[in-house]
């Protein structure tokens, strides 16, 4: 990382911070640094036309109707922030320091890239009609008719966004089925001995499974499988992942990880280049708490992150603060609350709290005998103490950590 300069503004003008991303993390950044006592101007860009939202219930009340929207309860006026909608930008120019726009230039001292991720494009699907992705408020106006109208619908991929929408679907009555490649659901998520009693959920909720089932080919009112078979399917719903949204930073300077695609920010969140900070679905960071670099795409990071990136614009050239949460998120699928807090790729331990064929367990991972991460399923409890003593990276007694009968903080040596 190189050595960040502090914003050098000319003395009669006002510093200006852009924002590039009108999704949560770049809306709790523009409001966090007025919380933060940032006295510049801000500007936000959004490349929707819509006012900015909040996007976990577009895949629940949204889609189903229940809600029209989900905008953000903030008053942009009010605070100073200039936002513009449906304005995508283009480019990065930190030798000129500003941001492109098709509108043109916007001048900043500080840039905070909050770009989200894109959802990644089952080949062959893009542009054929009904064929459907759950990213944005369009997109869940566009399939609330189709739940509406109970079609036969197939979800390609069984991670959390397949399963909270087939959850929806069946829901609103939709015929189901999910074709995922792996041989289990959440298999790029959770190790097989978790995952593997998940799968029958969606039998409970009247939806087909199809694991180990790759796609050779969608059609109007069809999707083929590699071996042969082929599925009515009135519509289609990919949920195969989604990739960091940076390949309009291509030569810019701001390092990007040739794996992932996520911006590589630094401790504190800045990025390579001086005075550009990147936050949320776009950006990963090293992590002292897991000895790795992580990218999280889920909201808690997007919500956390941007108070850390507005105090160290505030700060300005003393030291800043380093970003290094206990990752969290949530799902709702198939009458279950999903709650998971914290990184187990590197734990060295399973242990089970109560029975995984059951409506309420927990499973939680040691490394070294210290609490790294725990997944619960109806145990809100378990979570809540879990990731308290994650946080302060607790020893447990797996004894009675194994016990479902004991709380969790009782299990702490």
């Amino acid at each position: 990382m190189s050595e960040q300069s502090t914003s050098s503004q000319a003395p009669d003008r006002t510093p200006r911070v852009v924002i590039v991303g009108a999704g949560i993390a770049g809306v709790q950044t523009a409001v966090a640094l007025r919380e933060q006592g940032w006295r510049g101007a801000i500007t936000l860009l959004g490349d929707e036309p819509h006012q900015p939202y909040d996007r976990p219930p577009l895949s629940k009340a949204v889609l189903l109707g229940k809600a029209d929207g989900s905008a953000f309860d903030v008053d942009f006026a009010a605070l100073g922030i200039d936002l513009h909608l449906d304005r995508p930008v283009t480019a990065l120019s930190p030798q000129a320091r500003r941001v492109e726009t098709a509108d043109g230039p916007v001048p900043y001292d500080y840039a905070v890239l909050a770009t989200g991720a894109a959802p990644v494009m089952l080949p062959g699907s893009e542009g054929l009609p009904g064929v459907h992705l759950l990213r944005t408020l369009d997109d869940a106006e566009r399939l609330r008719p189709v739940l509406a109208a109970q079609h036969e619908i197939v979800v390609v991929g069984a991670g959390w966004i397949g399963a909270e929408f087939a959850t929806a679907a069946r829901e609103a009555g939709c015929a189901v089925t999910v074709v995922e490649a792996a041989g289990r659901p959440l298999a790029g998520a959770l190790p097989p001995e978790v995952a593997a009693h998940m799968a029958g959920w969606y039998a409970d909720a009247g939806a087909e499974l199809r694991t180990g089932a790759r796609v050779a080919s969608v059609a109007p009112g069809a999707v083929t499988l590699q071996d042969g078979t082929t599925l009515p399917a009135d519509a289609v719903v990919v949920g195969i992942g989604a990739r960091p949204a940076t390949d309009w930073l291509a030569g810019s300077g701001v390092e990007v990880s040739p794996k992932d695609g996520s911006v590589l920010a630094d401790g504190r969140l800045r990025t390579s280049v001086p005075d550009v900070y990147a936050v949320g679905d776009c950006a990963s960071f090293p992590s002292a708490r897991y000895g790795s670099r992580l990218l999280i795409h889920h909201w808690d990071n997007a919500l956390q992150g941007p108070r850390t990136v507005a105090e160290n614009i505030v700060r300005g050239g003393s030291e800043g603060l380093v970003y290094d949460p206990v990752p969290y998120f949530w799902s709702e699928q198939f009458g279950r609350f999903v709650q998971y807090a914290g990184h187990h790729v590197d734990a060295d331990e399973l242990v089970w709290r109560g029975d995984p064929t059951g409506a309420a367990w927990s499973v939680i991972w040691l490394r070294e005998g210290r609490l790294v991460a725990l997944l619960a399923v109806g145990r809100p409890r378990d979570l809540a103490q879990g990731r308290k003593l994650i946080e302060r990276g607790t020893a447990l007694d797996r004894e009675r950590a194994a016990n479902a009968s004991v709380p969790l903080k009782s299990a702490a040596l």
